[in-house]
């Protein structure tokens, strides 16, 4: 394989054989696993061990077989998989020596000296083509190597996605694409060939964004740029920083953290009760041994039917956490036979009617902003909040009841109001707290984590991961 094919490992004006980022390639190996991890991925010493002996099988010419070795023994969830392929395209550059060079042999457009309509029309027949054509991703390397280059002070990046974008603004192009890939516009079709679009448009952007991280690497090192390209894994970003788009995902993941927490509740309900005794079993029992009870007999219990009360801040300080958490709060309403949800700031409401089967949970959130009574001044007081509660809904709290509490303890310096919360909590029949904060800012500023957690178990909940360990202790 000649070296300036696409296929091939190595980085520009290199051998296929010589690591992109310096060394042999088991000091590449440890790298990229080693980066791995960093990023979030478990990736254990046996995984990293099936990789290294996967590479002695494989033809390391052969740049996607190669990926697709590294995937099979190190990537577990199909999350993991954006944050590993963006690492591979790092460690693993593909073989790139010249502008012109990127494109497939035949390709007749001199990428270097044409002007940017004729470059739009060629960028326009790749994205009606094949996504995965290798051409769209060649066409992309060149188009950075042209536009993507800005002046940058010492010490700072010089390659950016964005004037690449913008100099080809390849969403401006859909109009005449359709136009040329439909007789009639409308319809089906229409939406088809839009989607269609959506998708090449998509995989140029990322094809973009990958070959400046690759030009970025080059020249400040492939660790420095691996450490901030690559969002953690869905379950384990941060709830205080998530996306619009993240939340979406987090969706999913929900869902199976729901019923898990429902079953955890029930079992530890059902081991903390026992059966009344059955005298007529007992005193049947006795005859055996002449009259002396020796073996009491119980009454099997009475199943128990699991009830949940959450009490969630929805302050702007913890926003993106309480879209979690009110995601979390419309999933267990499907698995708990009563659950009652209240939010606060300030302030104390009932929200449970804004969750109501069947509803889209964002459009509930929507109108619980719009309508629900959880503000006074706009500044959380965990305090009046806990003295509110017990005022207007302590009937919500009983021996069946779990009271799970969700917020940051952050209470603007106001009173803690620490025995109403030991009353509400003695009221319930058991009683957490999970907080999104790093524990090593508990008890920072205005924090009354400790003294809160005295009263109700405070757990560390930053992201899904935590959230599923917190469920698993519940057994």
């Amino acid at each position: 394989m000649s070296p300036a094919e696409p296929g091939a490992v190595g980085g520009p004006g290199r051998d296929a054989g010589e690591p992109g980022t310096g060394g042999s390639l088991v000091d590449r190996h440890v790298g990229f696993v080693r980066a791995l991890r960093q990023a979030g991925l478990p990736v254990s010493t046996a995984e990293g061990l099936d990789a290294a002996r996967a590479l002695a099988v494989v033809d390391l010419s052969r740049r996607e077989t190669l990926r697709e070795a590294y995937a099979a023994t190190l990537v577990k969830r199909p999350s993991h998989r954006p944050g590993f392929d963006t690492l591979f395209d790092l460690w693993f550059p593909p073989v790139v020596t010249g502008l012109g060079s990127s494109e497939p042999a035949g390709e007749t457009l001199d990428l270097d000296r044409a002007e940017v309509p004729e470059l739009r029309e060629r960028l326009a027949e790749l994205l009606m083509g094949d996504p995965g054509d290798p051409a769209l991703r060649a066409f992309a390397r060149a188009a950075v190597g042209r536009f993507g280059r800005l002046d940058a002070a010492a010490g700072r990046q010089s390659w950016f996605s964005f004037p690449v974008l913008r100099a080809l603004s390849p969403e401006t192009l859909v109009a005449r694409m359709l136009s040329a890939m439909l007789d009639e516009r409308g319809g089906l079709p229409e939406k088809v060939a839009r989607r269609q679009l959506a998708r090449s448009i998509e995989t140029f952007q990322e094809a973009v964004a990958a070959d400046v991280r690759r030009r970025i690497a080059e020249e400040s090192g492939v660790e420095k740029i691996a450490r901030s390209a690559v969002r953690p894994p869905i379950d384990q970003l941060d709830f205080l920083r998530v996306t619009k788009a993240e939340l979406e995902k987090l969706r999913r993941e929900v869902h199976p953290l729901a019923r898990r927490l429902a079953t955890r509740l029930t079992i530890r309900h059902r081991h903390g009760r026992r059966g009344r005794l059955d005298f007529r079993r007992t005193v049947r029992a006795s005859l055996s041994t002449g009259g002396v009870p020796l073996t009491t007999r119980l009454r099997p219990p009475r199943p128990h039917r699991p009830e949940l009360v959450i009490l969630c801040d929805a302050s702007d300080s913890v926003s993106t956490f309480s879209h979690f958490t009110l995601l979390l709060t419309f999933a267990l309403r499907e698995q708990f036979t009563k659950v009652r949800a209240f939010a606060f700031v300030d302030t104390v409401d009932e929200i449970t009617r804004f969750f109501r089967p069947g509803d889209d949970v964002l459009d509930a959130i929507d109108r619980m902003a719009r309508e629900a009574d959880i503000t006074r001044f706009g500044r959380t007081d965990y305090g009046h909040v806990f003295e509110r509660f017990a005022e207007r809904h302590a009937d919500a709290l009983g021996p069946r009841t779990s009271l799970l509490i969700l917020g940051d303890a952050r209470s603007n310096y106001q009173a803690p109001a620490l025995g109403t919360l030991k009353a509400l909590a003695a009221r319930a029949r058991r009683a957490y707290w999970l907080n999104p904060e790093p524990r090593a800012q508990w008890d920072t500023g205005d924090s009354l984590a400790t003294a809160y957690g005295t009263v109700v178990p405070m757990h560390e909940c930053r992201n899904v991961a935590q959230l599923a360990a917190f469920v698993e202790t519940l057994a």
